[in-house]
């Protein structure tokens, strides 16, 4: 994402705006908490054999599609939401997925927008030669005319009903997706049989993957939810239950074609359709990991904001210092990936990061009032990611699989520039079902001292979003995955704010100063009443929680690592961990410039506790490039921690191990 304003910020402006009537223009102060918590209630419940249920219910049998197809596939498309009408970031609509994707629908990145995705080396001895005059600036158009873009268009037409109503009633809708289904089926086999195993082809087609790879992978996630079943209660409150049928055999998949012999071979899980187009080697660093004590720690989730070929094309060209180890696409039926796992990309903007991790970028075509990710993106995401943290033995939890506005800025000047993707839409809750670490709240209020997870649910809330171009303020409401956060507890106290980013207005996205992301661990620091404060940043944070709604405290037999200073001094927070001078002697490579300064306008006072983010490792820096290069350890260990709304490192000479509270 941009740095400053960017493409998602803009896209606000154009949303349609839902009817709140009078709570609708309150002042943000008075929206935050009832709005995190007013969603909730909904969700809790409601009634089985709800109208949606009904919708497939009687579409299923009006175009003789076996309704355990035709809810499987929407489950899998958009877990039987209707996003109120509007489009996934690549143009998909309502319960069905359906696409429709227009020439005046595409985000046109700025110039400022193409930079902030380059030189993303987080190294300023590699940042300081990137030239901005002989960056890419060219974005590839997307072809608009594609019939894989108009999937809408062609099932309005097979039910006779207009565009829009198909867009925005899900009833038409999931008629639509059934019209669509069996004209598939016609196609492919003549008929519209009543097993549903034989509808694979149909399905497969409904993907709209150009190639059989692609196509197959969804028809055998949602034949996976045929057999296995599903429930779950949509935002609006719908109780939907499709029934296991666990016999249903699926039709062969189609011959898969041979891949190329010269091809390189992706690292990948089975049953991913993935292949491999490979940056161009001035944008990495050769490396070895993880062996050598160079290990893999994290890994950093991303979002382009820009098209598949615009992000293949950067990677590829040698004067962009960009790059990445995959990208998924918008619509999941591709992973590609870029960079080797043991070579150093440059992803984060953060050099120790990057030396530590490896990033997963996921693109689509930034509509302009995109603001929900598809599920096939998701679970090509999720079954990318716990292949990698399987086999470089990461912890599935939210401190290494981490958004990259969780990354922080290695120094002073970089800090109120660092990105913020995947942003606000990302639903983190339920990206990490996906990779089986469920974040369910305890429903208790913590105490002080206790270890919580902050688990705010991914449900519409009204927001306030400032467009500093335009000095224009616009309500919406769409699903969120933060919370707000507080310097009091109290609604009407001021929003915590961040020395580095200045003034801010709080509901504005890049201001990540007042919001607490999903799955975040940190240590309780007050309790009162409904409200909660959690250690952050060097303050109290503030958040409404009744009755511990929206927090999970974790058992002290799994608490994570608790740390406070050791003196009476404040301890100095540093947004990377470079080893000591002296660990340079003799190495051939250069002391790094700044290499020990600190976050200055950071710290740790005492009497404060943070969560480690992981073990204590080595102060390191990698002197790569196109060839292997040489690692230098220091002597010196930092902790990382979850510092704020980012991770941070303290030195572990610093602090103490506490224990964390046990009520």
């Amino acid at each position: 994402m941009s740095r400053s304003v960017t493409s998602r910020q803009r896209k606000h402006t154009k949303r349609k705006l839902l009817g709140y009537g009078v709570a609708g223009a309150l002042a943000l102060t008075a929206l935050g908490p009832q709005a995190l918590a007013a969603p909730a209630d909904k969700a809790a419940g409601g009634p089985a054999g709800s109208a949606l249920q009904g919708q497939f219910a009687r579409a299923a049998q009006e175009f003789k599609v076996p309704q355990s197809v035709l809810m499987a596939v929407s489950y899998r498309q958009t877990l039987w939401e209707d996003h109120d009408g509007e489009p996934s970031t690549s143009g998909a609509y309502n319960v069905m997925g359906l696409t429709r994707v227009l020439p005046g629908d595409i985000e046109r990145p700025t110039a400022q927008d193409r930079l902030a995705h380059l030189n993303l080396s987080g190294d300023p001895a590699v940042m300081k030669r990137f030239d901005a005059r002989k960056a890419p600036a060219a974005e590839p158009s997307v072809d608009t005319a594609d019939p894989r873009l108009h999937t809408l268009d062609e099932a309005a037409r097979l039910i006779g009903e207009p565009v829009d109503a198909v867009r925005t009633d899900s009833g038409q809708s999931i008629r639509a997706g059934a019209a669509l289904l069996a004209r598939y089926q016609r196609a492919a086999t003549g008929s519209l049989p009543a097993d549903p195993g034989a509808w694979y082809p149909a399905v497969a087609r409904y993907s709209q993957s150009p190639d059989t790879k692609g196509a197959d992978a969804f028809a055998e996630r949602v034949f996976d939810s045929v057999r296995s079943g599903e429930s779950r209660v949509t935002t609006d409150g719908q109780h939907l239950a499709l029934a296991a049928d666990p016999g249903v055999k699926p039709a062969q998949p189609s011959t898969k074609a041979a891949a190329s012999p010269t091809a390189l071979t992706p690292e990948c899980p089975a049953g991913l359709n993935c292949d491999y187009k490979p940056a161009d080697p001035n944008n990495y660093n050769v490396a070895t990991r993880p062996d050598n004590g160079f290990d893999i720690r994290q890994i950093v989730i991303h979002d382009t904001e820009g098209t598949y070929e615009a992000s293949i094309n950067t990677f590829q060209d040698p004067k962009s210092s960009a790059s990445t180890h995959y990208i998924v696409k918008d619509d999941g039926s591709l992973v590609t990936q870029v960079v080797a796992t043991k070579d150093e990309s440059y992803h984060a903007g953060n050099k120790t990061v990057n030396m530590h991790a490896l990033g997963v970028e996921h693109a689509g075509f930034a509509m302009k009032t995109g603001s929900w990710y598809g599920e096939p993106l998701y679970d090509a995401s999720a079954t990318l990611v716990k292949y990698l943290a399987d086999r470089f033995s990461i912890p599935l939890d939210r401190e290494h699989i981490i958004g990259h506005d969780e990354v922080p800025g290695p120094l002073d000047g970089y800090v109120a520039g660092q990105h913020w993707d995947p942003g606000p839409f990302w639903d983190w809750n339920h990206y990490m079902s996906l990779l089986g670490a469920d974040d369910c709240a305890g429903g208790r209020l913590p105490a002080a001292g206790q270890v919580v997870k902050v688990v705010p649910p991914f449900t519409p809330r009204t927001t306030t979003y400032y467009d500093p171009a335009t000095k224009v303020r616009t309500t919406f409401d769409e699903p969120v995955n933060f919370g707000y956060l507080y310097a009091a507890p109290s609604a009407d106290a001021a929003a915590l704010s961040d020395p580095y980013l200045g003034t801010q207005v709080a509901t504005e996205g890049p201001n990540w100063a007042n919001k607490v992301v999903a799955g975040g661990r940190y240590v309780v620091a007050d309790q009162q009443g409904d409200w909660t404060a959690i250690w952050y940043g060097g303050q109290k944070a503030w958040f409404q929680n009744p009755g511990g709604r929206y927090t999970s405290v974790v058992a002290r037999s799994a608490a994570p690592v608790v740390l406070k200073a050791k003196g009476t001094a404040a301890v100095q927070v540093y947004g990377r961990s470079y080893p000591e001078d002296a660990a340079y002697a003799g190495t051939g490579v250069p002391v790094q410039g700044s290499n020990s300064a600190s976050l200055t306008k950071y710290g740790i006072p005492a009497g404060q506790a943070y969560v480690a983010a992981g073990g204590p490792v080595a102060g390191d820096y990698y002197y790569g490039g196109t060839t292997l290069g040489t690692l230098v350890k220091g002597a010196q260990t930092f902790y990382p921690i979850r510092y704020n709304h980012r991770i941070a490192w303290v030195k572990a000479a610093d602090v103490q191990q506490v224990a964390p509270a046990n009520r």
